[in-house]
């Protein structure tokens, strides 16, 4: 695989923004990917946030095992943070993080309430493209306000909007960092689509997801594409996914461009199962 990289300009742009908007914030909400965690942490992040307690949200935590999730845990709890596994698209996600934010910003609200002010709590949402930032919104917000996609890019402006509990939260752009040293890193993002699809080869990604899958989580190949033989290589599994799905071309040559496509919606889609990409 060719090294990897992607950050167009409106990503340069939505940096400098989330580093003002953030002194106008009580909290940080940040959303990460469940399936790959630590790749999702973006380290331009660091400095924005600052001292701000932040909300780890691990979102699409159904789409891997429990236990997984244990060692980010560990790595992200500490004082001033708290950490939940979730699922945007499920309705009620406001009754679970509304507590947590009230928590997090406990002392400032105490100290509001003492002088007979009520405060409404501000959030600053964050997170990777394509890591669910704009669906979690829509679900705390019970409406559609934040524009969502299943691509990489899809919000590109800051965006205001009222929870039903009164609280603010400010969405911005998916954003990732401009030079990603760790190439697997770089693949993880791409596998979930944190990278636009245009921008790698769709092909050499397969090919990288099979081998992972082949050491890691064969067992979840045999369940979707009924493959049995654990000693073949990833190109002999893409013939074998590409004559099960029936993506042929004349002569029964395998469609590989399709089968590739194919292959890594599958996984995003979580039809493959649950897969963590963090071992």
């Amino acid at each position: 695989m060719a090294k990897i990289n992607w950050f167009p300009g409106h990503m340069t742009k939505a940096l400098r923004e989330m580093a003002e908007e953030v002194k106008n914030v009580d909290m940080v909400i940040y959303v990460l990917d469940a399936r790959a965690p630590k790749s999702s942490l973006n380290p331009e992040f660091v400095t924005i946030i600052g001292a701000k307690p932040i909300l780890y949200v691990l979102n699409k935590a159904d789409l891997v095992e429990k236990e997984s999730l244990k060692p980010i845990y560990i790595q992200l709890k500490r004082d001033n943070t708290e950490v939940i596994e979730l699922n945007s698209t499920e309705s009620g996600a406001i009754k679970k993080i509304e507590p947590i934010m009230t928590r997090l910003c406990k002392e400032k609200l105490d100290k509001y309430k003492q002088k007979g002010f009520k405060m409404n709590l501000r959030a600053l949402v964050l997170g990777i493209p394509n890591s669910g930032k704009s669906t979690l919104i829509n679900n705390l917000c019970g409406v559609k306000k934040a524009i969502t996609g299943d691509k990489a890019g899809v919000t590109r402006g800051k965006q205001w909007l009222s929870l039903k509990n009164g609280f603010e939260v400010l969405d911005t752009p998916g954003t990732l960092w401009p030079n990603i040293t760790n190439q697997t890193t770089a693949i993880n993002l791409a596998f979930i689509g944190s990278i636009k699809n245009e921008i790698v080869d769709m092909g050499e990604l397969a090919v990288d997801f099979l081998s992972f899958c082949k050491k890691h989580y064969f067992a979840n190949l045999q369940e979707k594409y009924k493959i049995t033989d654990n000693n073949l290589t990833a190109i002999e599994m893409l013939d074998q996914i590409a004559k099960f799905k029936h993506y042929l071309l004349k002569g029964a040559e395998p469609d590989y461009d399709r089968t590739c496509f194919a292959i890594i919606d599958d996984f995003r889609k979580g039809r493959l199962g649950k897969i963590m990409l963090d071992v």
